[in-house]
Order: structure tokens, then C-alpha cells, then sequence
């Protein structure tokens, strides 16, 4: 069995950020740009410096969690420095922590502790997705749009953005699956209205307009993820559920009344059914020709 440091799903996410960075600076016009670190010390930066990361993959923060960590802030600092770039003209543009930037300008702070690291365009975009992937609060959405930009920015295989996220293929071919969701599904999943499994189910449906239809009726009726699955199945193969349903109502409750229904369908070789209410009801024996007919009358005496 491979161990951590061998297998490369583990390394990568063991990495972190810094399986990304360049071993040596890029020289883009810095001796225009903004200050950057010395010996590895994060810089305290001005947070009106700070310009928003433009291939940021993450939409939407929990306030509530972005208000507590404005109160740690406030309580304790910024103990994790974000990462930056320097800009031309004393800027600078975020790369990864932008939660800490956001719940420093909550918490009233003026300044804040950050890495000034010199990346180009491509690299910045790469790193700002696969750090967020990384990460568990994305939601289905946020992911799936995260792995497509990996597949069309930088033309990589599910296998290698796999590899590169620290997660299983199966799973990023999962995420890449919900951008077949009609676009009103996608912002049900977005907003948490529908989970990651009731999106799965839903997938099976072959058309846009069945997949919304179905999502309605699964809001509408609060479903789980099992029951939408069956009631996928049964807009599926709509034959396959009514057997289902007709082998359970032919079903008696009661062992005793299922043991003798059992034992007249051996002894008869048909069909049989005991309808059973408290005691009171009817034995159903059905039969498909005269010779059926003919047993059904000697067994009986007749």
C-alpha cells in the first residue's frame, strides 16, 4: 500500500499552494510595481491596496461564518497571512484568503498581514481554483464551474485534475456532470435548495424540461435523495413501478393470510390473492383457459 508521501493525489493537497508557486520570481515589471516581501516576511499591506482576484471560482460566503471570523479577527489578528501579487502603480491583487480580506474590512481593520509573491496571469488563475477546491465549503456549483475552467483554461484530463485537486476522478466527473442541469436546477443546487445527491438523480432524466418538472415536484413534496431516486426510476420505467406497486397491494400484511395465499398458488399453480381486512374479505384466484378453470373446480370439490 502506498504511503502518503507516494501517492500523488496526497501530495498534491499536502503541497497546498506552494506546489504552485514558481521557484524563482517572474520579473513583471517590478521596478514599477508594488514592494515585495523580503526573506519570506508577509508585509503588512493597506487594505484599500488590495484589488479583488478576477478568476475567483467562489460566489457565494456564509455571513454568519464571515461575521465570526471578523470577531476572531477583532479578538486576535489575522493569524494566516492571504497571498497577493504586486501590481503596477503601488497595487496589489489578491491570490488566495479572501474571506480574511473580507472579515478584516467587517472587523474595521485598516491593514492587513500578506505574502507578496511575483505569478503570472495563468499561474494566479490556477492556483485561485485548485485552492478552493481544496477547500469543503464550496458549493456543487462553485465546483463543477472550478473543474470545467481547469478543463478549458489549461486542457486537462479528469485523471489530471484528479491528481492536481487531491480528489477521486469519479467525483470530478460527477461535478462536471451537474453543468447538464437546466440553469434554474443549477441555482436550486447553488442556493442549497437541492443537494449534490438530489442533483445525481435528476441527472438520469434525459431531457431539460423533465429534469425541471422533476425538481419542482421534489421541492414541492420535500423529498429525500432516496425517494427522488425512485421516483426518477419510476418516470424512467413507468411499467417497472406499477409491478412494484401491484406486487405490494398484492401483498397481505398479516403472515398467517401471506402463508395460506402462499399455499393455495403451490397447490392451485395459478395465481391467487387474499384481500384480508380484520378477518373479512375475498380470495382471488385468477385463471387463463378452461383446463385452469377445470383445476380451480376439482380443487374445490366441484
Amino acid at each position: 500500500m502506498p504511503t502518503a508521501t507516494q501517492d500523488p493525489k496526497r501530495r498534491a493537497l499536502g503541497k497546498g499552494l506552494e506546489s504552485l508557486l514558481p521557484q524563482r520570481p517572474v520579473n513583471i515589471a517590478a521596478s514599477a510595481a508594488a514592494p515585495v516581501e523580503v526573506a519570506g516576511k508577509p508585509l503588512e499591506i493597506g487594505l484599500d491596496h488590495i484589488e479583488r482576484n478576477p478568476w475567483q471560482t467562489r460566489s457565494r460566503f456564509d455571513e454568519v461564518q464571515l461575521a465570526e471570523l471578523a470577531a476572531s479577527i477583532t479578538a486576535t489578528g489575522v493569524v494566516q497571512p492571504i497571498l497577493v501579487r504586486p501590481l503596477i502603480g503601488g497595487k496589489y491583487q489578491l491570490i488566495a484568503g479572501e474571506r480574511r480580506l473580507l472579515a478584516s474590512r467587517k472587523a474595521g481593520k485598516t491593514t492587513i498581514p500578506a505574502i507578496v509573491r511575483q505569478v503570472p496571469d495563468e499561474q494566479v488563475l490556477e492556483m485561485t481554483i485548485v485552492e478552493n477546491l481544496q477547500r469543503t465549503d464550496l458549493n456543487p456549483m462553485e465546483q463543477s464551474r472550478a473543474y470545467q475552467r481547469l478543463s478549458e483554461v489549461f486542457h486537462l484530463t479528469q485523471e489530471q485534475m484528479a491528481t492536481r485537486t487531491g480528489k477521486d476522478r469519479a467525483s470530478v466527473a460527477n461535478f462536471l456532470r451537474l453543468l447538464r442541469l437546466p440553469e434554474g436546477v443549477q441555482t436550486k443546487v447553488e442556493t442549497g435548495e437541492l443537494s449534490f445527491g438530489h442533483a445525481r438523480a435528476l441527472l438520469a432524466l434525459d431531457s431539460p424540461e423533465l429534469i425541471t418538472s422533476a425538481a419542482q415536484k421534489v421541492l414541492a413534496l420535500s423529498l429525500s435523495v432516496r425517494q427522488t431516486e425512485s421516483y426518477v426510476q419510476g418516470l424512467i420505467n413507468p411499467e417497472a413501478k406499477e409491478k412494484k406497486a401491484d406486487k405490494a397491494a398484492q401483498q397481505p400484511e398479516d403472515p398467517n393470510v401471506r402463508e395460506a395465499q402462499d399455499t393455495l398458488r403451490r397447490r392451485l399453480g395459478l395465481k391467487v390473492r387474499i384481500e384480508d381486512k380484520k378477518g373479512k374479505g375475498k380470495v382471488i384466484i385468477e385463471y387463463s383457459g378452461l383446463e385452469d378453470f377445470d383445476a380451480i373446480m376439482t380443487a374445490l370439490g366441484g
